[in-house]
C-alpha cells in the first residue's frame, strides 16, 4: 500500500496535561510531518525530515491546517439523533416525551440502519472518526450500527441497551432476555474488525435488580469488555434512585451491589456525586464521562472536572447526542471550557484538546489505539481548519501564538473547521 504523508502544524501529547505540566506533555509543530502506512501510523516529526526519509510517499499538504487524531466521543446516544435539540424538558419528562418514543422505532430495522448511517456521517463531518453509543433493546439496532461502523471502517464501542422496568411495552425486555440478547450480541460483534461490545443497562432506574445482577454476572463472565451506563445526572434522578434503593448506600451502589463497578466501567455524567462515590471510582480505576452540551441542555449541573482529574478516575468527553445538543466535539469541548468558568476554572485548550481525543481513548480503554496521533495508533485523524469562517480568521489573524488560534476554533468552530477526516488511512 503507497504511504501517505500528511504536512502541516501538528497536536499530539505524551502525557495528562491535567496531571503533568501541559507544557511538557503536548507537542506542536509549526511544520510537522505524520507518515501513515496500512492504516498505521508509522513516524511522526518535522515535515522536511519526513520528507527526506520517504520520498516514495503520497504527499497530502494542508499548509497552516492543523492535524490531530480524530475526535472520541465516549458517550452517546445513536437513536437519538432524530430528536437532537429537543425543547423545554429535563431529563425524565424528555425521555418519556421525546426519547422513549423515537427508540421504539428500532425495531424496524431499515429505520435503524438509515438512522445509523447518518449518525456516523455526521459525527465523521464534525471530525469524530469514534463513537460510543447506547442502542435500544432491540438487536437489530445493535447490528445496525455495528454494520454501518464495519462500512466505513470506523472503531466503535457499542451495546443493547437494557431495561425492564419503567419504560414503555414497547421498550422493556427482561432479565433473562437482557442476558440472553447481549451476550448473543458480544459473542457476535466484539472484536470483529474494529468493533467493541458494551455491557449496557440504561440506569439503575429502568432496571430491576434482577436484570442488574445478570447484566453484573455477564460482565463478571466477560471483563474484557465495557460497560456503560449513566450515574448521578439530575438530582431528582437521585431521589428516583432512593426510593427504587432504598437498601443502597448511594446511587454508585446501586451498580456495585449486582457487579457493575468495575475499572472498564464507563459513568455517564457523574455530576453530583458523593465522597464515597468519588473514592470507589477511584480505588477502581473507572471512568466517567463529561457530557457538557447535554448537562446545560438539560439542566442538570457543573460537572467538577478539575477536582475529579486529581483522583484515578479516568475522565473521557462526549456530546451526549441527543440530550447532548451538538454533534461536534469542538462545541463539546467549548461548553466544557464554559462549564469550568462556571465552577471557577479556566481549561486551558491543550487540555481540552487531550480529552476529546488521548483522554476519551484512555476512558475507553484504548490508549494508543484511537484518539492520538503517535507511532502505532490507527491513522483516524482529522485536519482543522483554523480560519474556517471569516469571524474566526479575524481572531486567528490577531493570534499571538498556536493555542489563541486553537481556542478561537474551539469555541467558534463548527463542521465548516473540518478540513479533511482519515480513518484508518483512508481520507473519508
Amino acid at each position: 500500500m503507497t504511504k501517505q504523508l500528511l504536512l502541516g502544524q501538528t497536536l499530539r501529547f505524551s502525557g495528562n496535561p491535567f496531571t503533568a505540566d501541559w507544557n511538557t506533555v503536548t507537542h506542536h509543530s509549526r511544520r510537522g510531518g505524520v507518515l501513515v502506512e496500512n492504516g498505521k501510523i508509522t513516524a511522526v516529526g518535522e515535515g522536511d525530515d519526513l520528507r527526506r526519509d520517504h520520498p516514495d510517499a503520497a504527499i497530502t499538504d494542508y499548509g497552516d491546517g492543523l492535524i490531530s487524531a480524530g475526535f472520541v466521543d465516549a458517550h452517546m446516544h445513536y437513536p437519538q439523533t432524530g430528536i437532537i435539540a429537543s425543547w423545554g424538558k429535563q431529563l425524565i419528562d424528555w425521555l418519556n416525551t421525546y426519547t422513549f418514543p423515537e427508540e421504539s422505532r428500532f425495531a424496524d430495522a431499515a429505520y435503524a440502519q438509515d438512522v445509523a448511517g447518518r449518525t456516523l456521517d455526521l459525527a465523521l463531518a464534525h471530525g469524530t472518526t469514534t463513537l460510543t453509543s447506547f442502542c435500544t433493546i432491540h438487536p437489530e439496532s445493535v447490528d445496525a450500527f455495528f454494520g454501518a461502523a464495519a462500512d466505513r471502517n470506523m472503531a466503535v464501542i457499542a451495546g443493547k441497551t437494557c431495561m425492564d422496568r419503567n419504560a414503555p411495552d414497547t421498550l422493556r425486555d427482561t432479565a433473562h432476555s437482557a442476558y440472553d440478547d447481549s451476550k448473543a450480541l458480544l459473542e457476535k460483534w466484539h472484536g470483529k474488525g474494529r468493533a467493541t461490545y458494551c455491557i449496557t443497562p440504561r440506569f439503575s432506574p429502568t432496571s430491576t435488580p434482577e436484570q442488574l445482577e445478570a447484566l453484573g454476572a455477564l460482565w463478571a463472565e466477560h471483563p474484557e469488555v465495557p460497560m456503560q451506563t449513566h450515574l448521578s445526572e439530575q438530582l431528582p434522578e437521585l431521589e428516583w434512585v432512593a426510593s427504587l434503593f432504598p437498601d443502597c448506600r448511594d446511587y454508585l451502589d446501586t451498580y456495585e451491589r449486582f457487579g457493575l463497578l468495575g475499572e472498564r466501567g464507563l459513568y455517564g455524567h457523574a455530576i453530583h456525586l458523593t465522597d464515597r462515590e468519588k473514592s470507589r471510582l477511584s480505588e477502581v480505576g473507572a471512568s466517567v464521562v463529561h457530557c457538557p452540551t447535554s448537562n446545560t441542555f438539560i439542566g442538570s449541573g457543573l460537572f467538577d472536572m478539575m477536582g475529579l482529574s486529581q483522583t484515578k478516575i479516568r475522565i473521557g468527553l462526549a456530546t451526549d447526542t441527543g440530550g447532548g445538543s451538538n454533534f461536534s466535539m469542538l462545541r463539546t469541548m467549548g461548553a466544557a471550557y464554559e462549564v469550568g468558568q462556571l465552577r471557577g476554572e479556566a481549561i486551558h485548550p491543550a487540555q481540552l484538546m487531550w480529552l476529546a481525543t488521548e483522554g476519551s481513548a484512555s476512558a475507553l480503554h484504548m490508549s494508543g489505539q484511537i484518539g492520538s496521533l503517535n507511532v502505532g495508533a490507527a491513522a483516524d485523524i482529522t485536519v482543522l481548519d483554523l480560519a474556517s469562517t471569516p469571524a474566526i480568521a479575524q481572531r486567528t489573524n490577531r493570534a499571538e501564538h498556536i493555542w489563541d488560534a486553537i481556542f478561537t476554533t474551539i469555541m467558534m468552530g463548527d463542521d465548516r473547521a473540518i478540513r479533511d477526516v482519515w480513518v484508518a488511512g483512508k481520507k473519508v
